[in-house]
């Protein structure tokens, strides 16, 4: 299995032409977990003015898909996942961090909780979800 570092993570999710056009970023990554960061622009919003819950599930699935690949390896799929909206997304930025609940040789359940940042900083707990990768292997 090929070793994951933090600055290859950064270059495969710069190579997903979605995460580029969100302008994600991987934050951290390594030792099962991983975390993706965005800037709420007012694009990513949905009629409410609220952070809208695709934007929210796109970085629950990628966070979860780079924590599970950190146990098992860069050649992974989300298998499945599911997303609780706890309250509305607000504030400055929203960051996924996901990690390994389990690992096996080619299965990995993870769980991931969505937290938005306020101007001050103030973080909001926002959604969790909880997803199982797998190695394409």
């Amino acid at each position: 299995m090929a070793e994951l570092s933090l600055g290859m993570a950064q270059k495969l999710l710069a190579g997903q032409p979605f995460s580029v056009l969100l302008g994600a970023r991987v934050t951290a990554f390594g030792d099962g977990g991983a975390t993706l960061e965005l800037d709420v622009r007012e694009e990513l919003r949905q009629q409410n003015g609220f952070l809208h819950g695709g934007v929210l599930s796109y970085a629950a699935d990628n966070a979860l898909t780079f924590a599970g690949g950190s146990a098992l390896g860069p050649d992974v799929l989300t298998g499945g996942f599911t997303i609780s909206y706890l309250r509305p997304g607000q504030g400055q930025l929203l960051r996924a961090v996901a990690k390994v609940a389990y690992a096996g040789s080619r299965q990995a359940t993870c769980t991931c909780e969505l937290i938005t940042l306020d101007e001050a900083g103030d973080s909001t707990l926002c959604a969790i979800a909880q997803g199982t990768i797998i190695a394409r292997r």
